[in-house]
C-alpha cells in the first residue's frame, strides 16, 4: 500500500483566513513611493502614450493629484520635471534656480501638504543639453565624474532649500553621496536623507520614463557610469561605498530583472532598500492587459509582492495609485 503523507503544506492553504494568516509577505500603502511627472503650464494633464494611465501635469495640477494621492493614504512622491529645452545647458544651470519649475513647485507642494514626504532627483539630465547624467567634455564626450560632482552638489542642496525630505542621486557618479552629504551638511541641512540609487543598471526599462521627458542623451549612451546588467557583485561595491560616504537609504533599479539583485543587497545591509519598478515593467503590463492577454489588477499585485518579497522596504512605482485602490478594498 502507498505510504501516505504525514507533512501535509497544504492544511495552511485550506482557507482564505489561514493564509492570511501564515503570509509571509504583504503590502501596504505605506510601502509605496509615487513618481510624479511636472511640466510648464497651467491647468494642462497630458496622458504618456507609453505608460496608459500616467500624465505629465502642471504644477497646478500636480498639486491636485498628490491631494487625490494623499486621500489613498499614499504619503510620498517622487517629482521629476520636465524642462524646456530653451533653458538646458551642458552644466544644468537650471537646476539651481529657485525660480524654476522644479524648484518652485516643491517649494509649492511642501507648503499645502507638509507631511508628505518628496524625494527629488538629483542627475543633470532632465536640465542638460547633452542629455546625461554628467558633464560631457566637448572635445572627447567623456563623461567626466569630479566636474560633475560640484553641479550635482549645488542641485541637491537647492532641492533641500526647497524643502526637499529626501535627495535621491540617481547620476551614479562615483563619491557623489559623500560629496553631497558634505555639502548638505555644511549648510545647516543634516536632516535631510539621500536615497541613493545605489545599483542603477544601463536598462532598456526606461524607454517610457525617457519620452516622458525627452530626458534621452542627445549623442551615445549611459553605459559608462550605468551598471552593466550581467554583473551582480559589482551592486555589492557599490553597496559598501554608498554606506561608507553616509547614505540613509540604498536603491536598485529596475526592480522586476533585478529582484536577485535586491535580495543580494538586501541580505548585505542594515539600511533600508528600495526598489525602482521602472516605466517599462509599468507599460508591458498595461500593454498586455489592454490586450487581454494577462489580468492587470492581479498581475500588477503580484509584481508588487514579487518586489517586496525580494527584500525592498519600499517601492517606487507608477502602481501606487492603483494599488492603493485595491488595497483599500481589501
Amino acid at each position: 500500500m502507498p505510504i501516505l503523507p504525514s507533512h501535509r503544506p497544504r492544511r495552511n492553504r485550506k482557507s482564505e483566513v489561514i493564509r492570511n494568516m501564515v503570509q509571509e509577505t504583504n503590502l501596504a500603502v505605506q510601502d509605496f513611493i509615487y513618481p510624479v511627472f511636472l511640466i510648464e503650464g497651467q491647468n494642462q494633464q497630458i496622458e504618456i502614450h507609453s505608460m496608459p494611465g500616467i500624465y505629465r501635469h502642471s504644477a497646478d495640477r500636480l498639486i491636485d493629484e498628490i491631494g487625490k494621492c494623499v486621500e489613498l493614504g499614499i504619503k510620498s512622491f517622487a517629482p521629476f520635471p520636465g524642462i524646456n529645452d530653451a533653458l538646458k545647458d551642458r552644466l544644468a544651470r537650471e537646476s539651481a534656480n529657485p525660480e524654476g519649475l522644479y524648484l518652485k513647485t516643491i517649494a509649492d507642494i511642501k507648503r499645502q501638504f507638509p507631511d508628505v514626504v518628496l524625494m527629488t532627483d538629483v542627475a543633470m539630465d532632465p536640465y542638460s543639453s547633452d542629455g546625461h547624467d554628467g558633464v560631457v567634455d566637448p572635445e572627447s564626450g567623456e563623461i567626466l565624474n569630479d566636474a560633475s560632482l560640484e553641479v550635482l552638489g549645488q542641485m541637491a542642496l537647492a532641492q533641500a532649500r526647497a524643502g526637499a525630505d529626501i535627495i535621491g542621486p540617481s547620476d551614479m557618479m562615483d563619491g557623489r553621496v559623500a560629496w553631497i552629504r558634505e555639502v548638505l551638511d555644511s549648510n545647516a541641512f543634516t536632516n535631510v536623507s539621500i536615497m541613493s540609487y545605489t545599483a542603477k543598471y544601463a536598462s532598456a526599462f526606461y524607454g517610457p520614463f525617457r519620452d516622458a521627458l525627452d530626458s534621452a542623451p542627445k549623442k551615445g549612451d549611459k553605459k559608462t557610469y550605468q551598471m552593466n546588467p550581467a554583473n551582480r557583485r559589482e551592486a555589492l561595491r557599490e553597496l559598501a561605498l554608498d554606506e561608507q560616504e553616509g547614505v540613509d537609504m540604498v536603491m536598485i533599479k529596475p526592480a522586476l530583472s533585478y529582484l536577485d539583485v535586491i535580495r543580494e543587497v538586501r541580505d548585505h545591509t542594515q539600511l533600508p532598500v528600495t526598489a525602482y519598478n521602472v516605466s517599462g515593467e509599468y507599460a508591458m503590463i498595461k500593454a498586455a492587459a489592454q490586450q487581454g492577454w494577462l489580468d492587470g489588477e492581479r498581475t500588477m499585485m503580484e509584481v508588487l509582492l514579487s518586489i517586496k518579497r525580494a527584500g525592498a522596504d519600499a517601492i517606487l512605482t507608477y502602481f501606487a495609485k492603483e494599488a492603493a485602490q485595491v488595497l483599500r478594498r481589501g
